[in-house]
């Protein structure tokens, strides 16, 4: 009961004054919730390498490969994945850090509902690991509106001259008349290990005729690279490695003076006066460019 007219307007104004900001309130939660529901993840490019233990080299080549796709491409959610289960094993290991392999990062790209997404390997050529990763994406395609993988670093001839230019500038330092340079590469047992005697040619076909390509555990071998060098009248040798990044192979099996087996020590044997420069290619803008652009190529194919 209302003891006066006035008491009783009051209140009705009150009353409705607090069902007009509830029904606000809602509106804005409704709102709300209805603009979180439409707003679709991000587009992902997930940068994909075999992985590195070196920290240092891990920044400067793989991140800077990242970073230079990042810059380029910032609407989209670029994401790091490793294929090398025990390299990823190791870093968690020292640093408490874990980085998805292929199939972890997959899978959370489904279950975050993301629906484009780019797979760019930072992997030299189409060998079996970037053949692994190409036949897992297939089964991974029906959760994506557009899945599509990006092409390895020395997928053309373009590529190719690109990548030898780049090593060419970044070693011309090193270079003079008796100044043998000599690049490791990894190798491999699959058909693309071609590519390495392809790069020779590329070298060769340059003028280059001081640069000599081997690989670690392919052909061709350190023993040829010594009797190439040789007989082409060098007595000095700079070695550096043909891979993304400076890791255990440039580190042990290029540089290590204690294994008798590695290239510095084949090299010093034969009589070559021995520098070793443990750089990756990662290191190198124009390698980095390159992996923008394979980016660029992929997605103007989806």
């Amino acid at each position: 009961m209302f003891d006066t007219a006035t008491s009783r307007r009051s209140f009705i104004a009150s009353a409705m004054a607090g069902s007009a900001a509830l029904l606000a309130a809602c509106a804005g939660n409704s709102a709300a919730t209805q603009g979180t529901a439409a707003a679709a993840p991000k587009p992902v490019i997930l940068v994909v390498s075999f992985g590195t233990s070196y920290a240092s080299s891990r920044h400067a080549t793989i991140g800077a490969i990242e970073s230079d796709i990042r810059e380029a491409y910032p609407d989209y959610d670029v994401r790091r994945a490793f294929t090398a289960q025990i390299i990823i094993d190791h870093i968690e290991k020292d640093t408490g850090r874990h980085i998805d392999n292929f199939e972890e990062a997959m899978d959370k790209l489904v279950a975050e509902g993301v629906k484009e997404v780019v797979v760019q390997p930072t992997h030299l050529m189409d060998g079996f690991e970037y053949n692994d990763i190409k036949d897992s994406l297939e089964n991974y395609a029906p959760s994506f509106d557009k899945c599509v993988l990006g092409a390895p670093l020395l997928a053309s001839e373009a590529d190719q001259i690109a990548v030898a230019e780049a090593i060419k500038t970044a070693m011309e330092r090193y270079e003079d008349e008796n100044t043998a340079i000599c690049l490791m590469g990894h190798g491999t047992e699959a058909e693309s290990n071609a590519i390495y005697a392809t790069m020779q040619g590329v070298f060769n076909n340059l003028g280059y005729n001081n640069y000599f390509v081997a690989t670690v555990e392919a052909t061709p071998t350190f023993d040829d690279v010594v009797t190439a060098a040789k007989d082409a009248g060098f007595t000095k040798a700079v070695l550096r490695p043909m891979m993304v990044v400076a890791g255990d192979h440039a580190n042990n099996d290029m540089a290590d003076p204690e294994d008798p087996e590695s290239f510095f020590s084949v090299m010093t044997a034969a009589g070559f006066d021995v520098t070793c420069v443990i750089e990756g290619l990662g290191q190198l803008d124009t390698i980095d460019e390159i992996y923008v652009s394979h980016v660029a190529d992929a997605i103007a194919s989806a």
